[in-house]
Parts: C-alpha cells; structure tokens; sequence
C-alpha cells in the first residue's frame, strides 16, 4: 500500500506509540484519523500534525464501547470518504500477581475490575475497531490493511495475566482476520514490541529501569520510532498478512 494521501486510523493516538505511529505516517503522507480518550492531548497532536503540514482529525471515542466505535468510525468515513488502514494501537495496563502471599501471610489477588479492564481495552477493543474498519473496506471494495499491537508479554510475563492473555489473543486474532479477509483484499499483520521509552517506562524507577535495559541483548530499550518503523512495513509490503514482527532488541521472556 501506498501510505501517502490515504487514510489511516490510529487509535491510542494521543501519547506514546500511537502518537509516535501517527507523526510516522503523516510525514509520509497519511491522512490521520486520530482516535483516543484524551482531548487536550489529541488537540495538541492535532496542532503538532498540522504544522507539519499534515491533515488530521481527532475523535474522542472509547474503543470498548461498541456503539462509539460504529459512530466514530462512520464520521471518520464521512469526513474522509474511506479509510485505507487501521492501526490498533489502544492498550492499558493493570499488572497483579494472580495471588501473591504479602510479608504479613495475607494474600492479594488480581481483581476482577482489573482483568476485565485489560480484556475489554486490549482485546475486544482491537475486535470492534478491526470489525468496523474492515466492514467500511468491504462495503467500499477498498483493499486495506489492519495492524494490531501486540507485545512481548503475549509469551506470558510475570504479573500480566490480563495483560499477557489480550495480547496474546490479538495474536490469533491476527491470523485468523488475514485468513478471512484476505478474499477482500484486506491485509492483517501485527507487531510485538518489547520494552520502549513511552510514558510508562519513563515512570520507573531508575533501578528498575537498568535491570530490563541490562537484560536486553541490545542493552537499551526501544525507541517509539523504531515501533512505528516496523508499521510502516507492514503497511507497505503488500505480501505481509497474517504474521507477527517482534520488535524488542532480541529480549525473550
């Protein structure tokens, strides 16, 4: 695919990656349709884009919730006219032990609220953003294509169940999509990054942070652009469908 002059969605686009994802893809010519819960930093972006000469929209939308997808992503094609690409970048954390015995012999569990918080961003997030751009594809007979962000932990890592089962499912949800809709000509392809400097890395302790960065065979952790690098990929070749690209300096864990 040709990224310049069609239009891409990214979700999560306020901060961090999906921010990142968005300036990429921009400078190369994207028209941006920006999907996120925090307004005063997608207006910021949005600024930030249109400095640059770049056209964008933002749209304030929570991606679990099944009736604001369909509606913003049916103002995003009546804006627009179309959408050529999805990125599925929306995620959260909420990281617990299943059960951990504390010092005092209590235990601690993961609670419900957190799992199904992880689950509904992470996962059917992903679900219902692929659903409704891959819906307004087929209708328009537009060949497209669907990123989904993945991650390290879909291997399984200490305290992420949540976590670690919604990545690992958009992994399968991944190649199950490119099977399907590959008869439409829509791609599906997915990327898994490790650790990478974003708000959250950024919010450790400095401790912390040099015991994953001397875990990491490249001995630093990942930079957004180099993220968003790997989606410029996956948008460009037209004969990735289907796989995974792990993005994480060589880190198994």
């Amino acid at each position: 695919m040709n990224i310049k002059n069609n239009v891409i969605v990214v979700t999560g686009a306020a901060q961090g990656l999906g921010k990142q994802i968005a300036i990429r893809l921009g400078k190369l010519g994207a028209k941006l349709a920006l999907i996120d819960l925090e307004q005063q930093k997608l207006e910021s972006l949005q600024t930030d884009l249109a400095n640059l000469d770049i056209e964008s929209q933002y749209y304030i939308a929570d991606v679990t919730c099944e009736n604001q997808v369909e509606e913003i992503f049916q103002a995003i094609q009546s804006r627009f006219g179309q959408i050529n690409a999805l990125v599925n970048n929306a995620g959260i954390i909420r990281d617990h032990f299943l059960n951990k015995q504390n010092k005092n012999g209590s235990i601690s569990s993961m609670s419900l609220s957190n799992w199904q918080s992880v689950i509904d961003v992470n996962l059917t997030g992903v679900f219902l953003c692929a659903r409704q751009a891959s819906k307004i594809m087929i209708e328009s007979q537009t060949a497209g294509v669907i990123v989904n962000i993945s991650s390290i932990s879909k291997a399984g890592n200490l305290g992420q169940s949540n976590y670690s089962a919604a990545k690992s499912g958009v992994v399968a949800l991944t190649v199950t999509w490119a099977k399907e809709l590959a008869k439409n000509g829509i791609r599906v392809g997915a990327i898994a990054p490790g650790f990478v400097q974003t708000e959250m890395t950024q919010s450790m302790k400095p401790e912390i942070l040099q015991q994953i960065e001397s875990a990491i065979p490249l001995k630093r952790i990942g930079q957004p652009d180099e993220i968003a690098h790997a989606v410029q990929f996956i948008l460009e070749n037209d004969y990735f469908s289907g796989r995974v690209i792990e993005v994480d300096g060589g880190l198994r864990i």
